[in-house]
């Protein structure tokens, strides 16, 4: 079986976004393991998967699969580049976007500057809203790795992110303390970790090792995650540019209640069509 995709990234944080009818037209996580490595594979850190709207006033829904093969809830850099494409697709200038996905809704807007702005939903600070075994919601929480105690915020973003306040996002520890964090028992279904460097109220420094991926150029919902518990729990304004190793995203946060907004590019880097090295499906 032979697979029709786009290959697409917003900075540097890349992905495979092909069309599934149904369940059955989705490879097995086999087949997303063996097309994500860079060297015998397409390479991607993500894999957006297409199908029709199931909710009436929606535009599309969406599935994202990690480089391992797992199943995740939400993208925010996937899902600007997938409305760059479905907009594209339909002609669509005049008028937002409602995308559908496992984690929520997603509004989008493409601006006449050429960035795309997604509305990432409403962050929640609830621990079992990640989930995260806690006793209640506070502002910071510790847990004890092997490498030492490590104090951290958490924050819902339709997926479940840890943000780690460092002096220096070029010095954290985000090859030792971002698989020890994302693998923790308290996090039953792993969690991203973000190195979030205050450098003003107004900028932030980032870098997020996220679960079944690792570290990556940029991540969308880190960077809403970070900006949200910063500015939950710090000193951040309601506007924040995020530089990641691959470029700068603006997050908008009004503040609780309210949704966090996410602008940055979405650029295609090429179509092709690939040989699936197994057959398709769910199954292992």
């Amino acid at each position: 079986m032979r697979l029709a995709f786009t290959k697409m990234h917003g900075l540097g944080n890349d992905f495979i976004v092909f069309d599934a009818r149904g369940p059955d037209d989705v490879p097995s996580a086999t087949a997303l393991r063996r097309l994500a490595d860079r060297r015998t594979g397409i390479g991607f850190d993500q894999a957006l998967v297409l199908s029709p709207p199931v909710r009436p006033g929606t535009d599309v829904h969406y599935r994202i699969f990690n480089a391992d093969g797992s199943e995740v809830e939400q993208c925010g850099n996937g899902a600007r580049c997938i409305a760059r494409l479905v907009a594209s697709r339909a002609a669509i200038r005049d008028r937002a976007l409602v995308m559908d996905s496992p984690g929520g809704l997603v509004s989008a807007r493409l601006r006449a500057d050429g960035l795309v702005s997604v509305a990432m939903g409403v962050p929640d600070f609830d621990p079992r809203s990640l989930p995260f075994d806690a006793e209640r919601e506070a502002a910071t929480y510790r847990i004890d790795l092997p490498s030492g105690p490590v104090e951290f915020g958490a924050v819902s973003i339709g997926n479940p992110h840890a943000v780690i306040r460092v002096r220096s996002v070029q010095a954290a520890p985000v090859d030792t303390v971002g698989p020890a964090m994302e693998n923790q028992a308290r996090f039953p279904r792993r969690v991203n970790v973000g190195f979030l460097e205050i450098v003003a109220p107004d900028h932030v420094r980032l870098r997020v090792f996220e679960r079944g991926v690792g570290e990556t150029q940029a991540c969308g919902t880190g960077a809403c995650a970070a900006v949200a518990v910063g500015r939950r729990h710090g000193p951040l304004a309601e506007e924040v540019r995020v530089d990641l190793p691959g470029g700068r995203l603006i997050v908008q946060w009004p503040g609780p209640g309210e949704p966090i907004w996410l602008t940055g590019p979405a650029e295609t880097a090429f179509e092709g069509q690939v040989e699936l090295p197994d057959a398709p499906g769910r199954t292992e």
